[in-house]
């Protein structure tokens, strides 16, 4: 229902990073540089920091569906934004929870490993985020090696054909893995329209950009942006983020999401 006194928000579902550069920390801060406030539900703990992931708790179904369903009733949630789930029940229940509110944007940012490398994923929920939960995604954010692992396909055309067939209506496949001088970013619907964005390849790695182009993109899509526009717009903003990253740890950079907040002369 549409309540005109109450400002559009998302709702973003995802794991906590103590570390703050990725997970519902990046999403909440992505949001909001997107103009928009970003309700969180934690779907697993974490022991993290910028060098890598050590352990990771998913959270009880139950408790995050009663989360997600206080802010459903509550708030004016105008797009669902997921990110690490943690288990294969939590993929099962979010396909229900995607047929329950068909009108909202669902986007899934496929997260299979951390930033690091270290796997987040067991066979289960791979097979139910490629067989169900797909399906019910307006739009999917996977880098070229998860949308290999989800595909079984290499090239990013053919992994997009196949993921495509699974019902997922646009499939924005990043090229951050690609050894190459610069990023080139694909965006595939299932009119069969495509279009390709390149990007100059920043010098260091970065934890959290894949939650940050997503939760970007998310915010956008619930102020009424079209995909095409939401996309485009999201990676110019993800893009100046990671190139005014700090170094926070010894590890991965963390973006600056909130970097239009920075005053005059802060250094980039």
């Amino acid at each position: 229902m549409f309540h005109p006194h109450l400002a559009p928000i998302i709702l973003c579902i995802g794991g906590h990073d103590p570390s703050g550069g990725a997970g519902i920390q990046a999403d909440a801060e992505a949001a909001r540089a997107n103009g928009i406030h970003a309700a969180t539900v934690v779907s697993c703990l974490t022991r993290q920091d910028t060098q890598g992931l050590q352990g990771l708790w998913p959270q009880p179904v139950a408790e995050i569906e009663a989360q997600c369903r206080l802010i459903l009733a509550d708030s004016q949630v105008r797009a669902i934004k997921i990110g690490i789930l943690g288990s294969a029940d939590l993929a099962r229940w979010l396909c229900q929870l995607a047929d329950e509110y068909p009108e909202l944007p669902l986007i899934l940012d496929p997260v299979l490993a951390s930033g690091a490398g270290q796997r987040v994923t067991d066979p289960a929920l791979l097979e139910q985020i490629r067989s169900t939960l797909l399906g019910r995604c307006h739009l999917a954010t996977p880098n070229l090696p998860e949308a290999q692992a989800l595909s079984g396909a290499e090239s990013p055309d053919d992994c997009a054909v196949r993921l495509l067939a699974s019902g997922c209506r646009w499939l924005l496949i990043t090229g951050t893995h690609y050894n190459s001088t610069e990023v080139i970013n694909r965006l595939y619907g299932q009119d069969g329209s495509r279009r390709a964005w390149s990007w100059p390849r920043l010098p260091e790695e970065y934890h959290g950009s894949g939650c940050t182009l997503a939760s970007a993109i998310a915010a956008r899509l619930a102020l009424g942006q079209t995909m095409e526009k939401a996309v485009a717009e999201a990676q110019d903003y993800t893009w100046h983020s990671l190139e005014r990253a700090t170094r926070t740890g010894q590890g991965q950079w963390t973006p600056n999401r909130l970097y239009a907040l920075d005053p005059p002369g802060s250094p980039r």
